[in-house]
């Protein structure tokens, strides 16, 4: 036999949906005010988002941080050879330098057999992609003539992914560092020339 009704009682568990959903609401309100105090804050860095359109139900969609290239390309600041060639090149340079460490190659086995480091095999096969990526990067900043204000617009830009803007820290400096980046992607979109013997 069930429980007779008890209207108090039906009233205090009504409350006490109504409270957590109030309780989880003001949390969002808390959490959306502090991802636009933060957004704001990297904005007046430099830093570029972009709002995706809201979704179905009307949620809310997350900003979403766009990378200097995808910058400059949406603003239509570089073409889209440009674009590739910078990306071609940060990939490069975050291969060549972000590569996890190589680590040790003793094949203990302490206490229950487990192996205290990575396998040979797989020591060399980083040390190989680092090698490779280090020469591939080697050979971009050649076609880039080894010009030091070339290569560290690319490495900004291209490789740590920053608009010029944070690259620069203002806007005199950011509008020389896109100058001098579009001058490195037009050299690096060029194709090598071909050599006849």
């Amino acid at each position: 036999m069930g429980r007779a009704y008890d209207p108090a009682r039906a009233m205090r568990e009504r409350l006490k949906v109504l409270e957590a959903r109030e309780k989880g609401r003001a949390a969002a309100r808390e959490v959306a005010e502090g991802v636009a105090e933060t957004v704001s804050l990297a904005r007046s860095r430099g830093a570029a988002f972009e709002k995706p359109a809201t979704q179905r139900g009307g949620r809310e969609t997350p900003y979403r941080r766009q990378v200097g290239l995808e910058w400059l390309a949406k603003k239509g600041r570089i073409s889209e050879a440009q674009k590739r060639a910078g990306e071609a090149y940060g990939a490069c340079w975050r291969r060549a330098g972000s590569a996890p460490p190589i680590g040790s190659t003793l094949e203990v086995q302490p206490g229950g057999g487990l192996a205290a480091g990575p396998s040979l095999g797989l020591v060399l096969k980083q040390a190989a992609g680092r090698q490779r990526a280090q020469e591939e990067l080697a050979a971009f900043r050649t076609r880039l003539f080894g010009q030091s204000d070339l290569v560290t617009v690319c490495d900004l830009v291209c490789g740590q992914e920053l608009t010029p803007r944070e690259a620069g820290g203002g806007e005199r400096e950011a509008a020389r560092i896109e100058a001098v980046l579009k001058v490195a992607l037009d050299i690096l979109a060029l194709k090598a020339p071909v050599r006849h013997g």
